[in-house]
């Protein structure tokens, strides 16, 4: 609930310049990077189940805390901090849900995943319109108490764990195949920053094409945001159950990411207007129901219980870094040229990453690697 709201919260209560808030943005993402890192570190070394239970209890308490804050200094430490804590829940979650799964069920284990992160962005973001319209504070309090109802739902109902104690050789290997030494699988978060920059347009600088170029009313624009979420509800769990196993991780995500790249295109070479539009945010949103469970589902199988952590560290700090630098890169790209020229160049981005997803399969497949 406050992510979205947080820019409107900071120039119109505090009335802080733009440029204020987009620094406060800016510590946001960069707490995302050190809490991928972060989270990744301790899960392996502490496990997945203390973690989720810390994080979600911290972050709940810092939103709280952030809310009460009245300086601006207050304020980006604060938020610096949220997000550290808050971010190093994922790879923890990713590796919760690794566990929790077999690998027979493991990439719709992951888009059922995916399912409730996006009806929880949906709920919570009109549940979040309508607190901010009554008073700003409240959407720190609700947000930061959901945080806590969820540590107490999964301290309650989930079965913890059974324990373990991780052997030498067990914490040898999780060195030695350590995921900052797996130089295939670096390239893939090489990759992947460079498709999820491209993703993020769609919901930072892509409404403002449709508002500023193509003239869309506020409610069709909404109705094109709601697509997205709508097709991903009721396609994707099914989709992904049919294709699961068929092929290799790589050959979908390769698909899928062309597809988005083609989405992009389709503003430069198609003529404008309702159909163009919703033709294209059903090409991106295809693309991104074939290539994202996939993606998970490639980084889990080149880990292992001992190292898994880093692995989802890795891949938390590949789409935390493309939340900070794509929608940055993209309104500067449109503010010294335009959308259209924006366009070429995300859709040529997806096309290097979907080129090089393919080169990955080859090599992968020509070296054996499992």
């Amino acid at each position: 609930m406050v992510v979205p709201f947080l820019t409107l919260y900071l120039t119109e209560f505090y009335k802080f310049s733009i440029a204020q808030a987009g620094l406060v943005m800016g510590l946001f993402g960069a707490g995302a990077i050190a809490g991928g890192f972060v989270g990744g570190r301790l899960t392996d070394k502490y496990g997945f189940y203390p973690i989720q239970l810390i994080t979600l209890t911290g972050g709940g308490v810092l939103f709280i805390v952030l809310g009460l804050m009245k300086t601006y200094t207050s304020i980006c430490i604060v938020t610096f901090l949220l997000s550290l804590v808050n971010e190093s829940f994922r790879p923890a979650n990713a590796t919760a849900v690794a566990y929790y799964s077999s690998p027979e069920n493991r990439t719709r284990s992951y888009t059922l995943n995916r399912l409730a992160i996006n009806l929880g962005w949906a709920v919570g973001g009109g549940l979040g319109g309508l607190l901010a319209a009554v008073n700003y504070q409240l959407l720190f309090w609700v947000d930061g108490l959901t945080n806590i109802c969820a540590a107490v739902v999964l301290w309650r109902l989930m079965r913890r764990p059974g324990s373990r104690t991780t052997t030498h050789k067990e914490v040898s290997h999780a060195i030695v195949n350590s995921a900052y030494r797996d130089k295939l699988y670096l390239l893939f978060i090489l990759f992947t920053t460079i498709f999820a920059m491209c993703f993020f347009q769609l919901f930072t600088n892509l409404p403002v094409f449709y508002k500023q170029d193509l003239h869309f009313s506020k409610p069709f624009i909404g109705f094109l945001m709601a697509l997205n979420g709508i097709i991903i509800a009721f396609i994707e769990m099914i989709l992904v159950k049919r294709l699961e196993g068929r092929r290799s991780n790589l050959s979908y995500i390769f698909v899928g990411v062309s597809l988005c790249s083609l989405s992009f295109v389709m503003y430069n070479i198609l003529p404008g207007g309702y159909w163009l539009a919703i033709s294209a945010m059903v090409v991106i949103t295809f693309g991104e129901i074939l290539s994202m469970p996939f993606m998970n589902s490639f980084w889990i199988s080149r880990s292992t219980a001992a190292n898994r952590g880093q692995y989802a560290g890795l891949y938390t700090i590949a789409w935390a870094t493309a939340q900070v630098l794509g929608p940055v890169l993209g309104s500067q790209i449109v503010q010294h040229y335009n959308f259209r020229t924006l366009w070429w160049i995300m859709g040529s981005l997806c096309f290097i990453a979907a080129t090089g997803y393919l080169y990955m399969r080859k090599y992968k497949d020509a070296h054996s690697y499992s």
